[in-house]
């Protein structure tokens, strides 16, 4: 604990850290990697610096820049609160005057931070949002550095912050029925919900929902009818998304179509198919080196994929695929569509 603190000291004072809540501040700190390096060593021939952006905590760090220039740093005070690099004139050299501690983030996910501390934080002007940093549940800063909305333009958080109604529900609530007409998009924010599936008049259970899954998207993606009944099992809360406004905010950046003749390009370069049809559908016509998990079984089947494989999602029209690709995207997979499905594919290849 004594570690995270003086941790979070440093943090405080560097920039653009400096301006944060506590709470994004103790996002932070999880993803930070704390680099030691010796005296007279050049710190930038240790590490890949590519990608990401590190500050001088400790000790002096001599600095040669492009224009023949020098400066020294001292860690933790003046130029030093700033990012290394970030000067007009480029650093071609960099040398230790003494034992030196640098700290060191993903640009990416310090960016994210950054923006979700900012957004979530309420305006002052009339209709602004609630203050949701450090909120438990689906809107906690996790989420959206590495959950359900991680892929998401900023612009596009700001809008959920905005445009998710909140619902408080009961134990036994029936929130979605089978066989009914796809209204909203659900998250689960608090309390657990039980899915089942009528099947030959039994009801079988398919999945219990926890804080931060979702619910609902399928019956969107796909316009069909929904396919599943959700009902709670606690008393909870909910959050909920339109239609349009699931289709603007969620459906459009995360769902990645590609031509047949782009899907085909990324199954060359490693990627695999996924074939979203049942069984008997994948055996008839499956293509070759495909894996065949059908829509209704993607969310269990998650934990076997690979997560650091690409998958290209497909079935007979696009519709089946178009969820299971949702569902994989919203979940961090690198997941994208065959835009039109088999159908799209053996009309290209007619043509050819």
């Amino acid at each position: 604990m004594t570690g995270n603190a003086e941790l979070l000291t440093m943090l405080s004072r560097l920039q653009p850290m400096a301006a944060l809540g506590p709470e994004s501040l103790r996002e932070l700190v999880p993803l930070c990697h704390r680099d030691r390096v010796m005296r007279n060593l050049d710190p930038s021939g240790l590490k890949a610096w590519q990608g990401q952006i590190v500050y001088l905590a400790r000790g002096e760090l001599k600095i040669d820049l492009a224009d023949g220039s020098s400066t020294l740093l001292v860690g933790g005070s003046g130029e030093a609160l700033l990012p290394l690099g970030r000067r007009s004139a480029k650093p071609v050299r960099m040398k230790a005057i003494t034992d030196v501690e640098l700290l060191r983030f993903d640009e990416d996910k310090l960016d994210i931070v950054v923006v979700w501390d900012q957004v979530a934080a309420p305006n002052g002007a009339a209709g602004a949002t609630a203050d949701w940093r450090g909120k438990p549940g689906v809107f906690a800063a996790s989420n959206f550095i590495f959950g359900a909305f991680a892929a998401l333009p900023p612009a596009n958080i700001d809008g959920l912050l905005h445009r998710f109604q909140s619902v408080r529900v009961r134990r036994g609530e029936v929130v979605i029925r089978q066989g009914d007409a796809g209204d909203y998009y659900y998250v689960v924010d608090l309390g657990r919900c039980l899915v089942t599936r009528e099947v030959g008049g039994a009801s079988i259970e398919l999945a219990d929902l926890k804080s931060g899954d979702a619910f609902g998207e399928e019956a969107l993606l796909t316009h069909a009818r929904r396919n599943a009944t959700v009902t709670m099992k606690t008393d909870g809360i909910l959050l909920r998304l339109d239609k349009a406004d699931f289709a603007d905010l969620l459906q459009e950046p995360l769902l990645q179509k590609l031509a047949p003749a782009a899907a085909m390009r990324r199954i060359e370069a490693g990627a695999l198919w996924l074939d979203t049809r049942f069984p008997a559908e994948y055996k008839h016509d499956g293509l070759p080196g495909a894996l065949n998990i059908p829509l209704n079984e993607i969310r269990q089947a998650m934990p076997m994929l690979d997560p650091d494989k690409e998958y290209v999602a497909y079935c007979q029209s696009g519709r089946r695929s178009s969820a299971a690709a949702f569902l994989l995207s919203q979940k961090g997979y690198h997941a994208s569509l065959l835009d039109g499905g088999l159908k799209a594919l053996s009309a290209e290849k007619g043509d050819a």
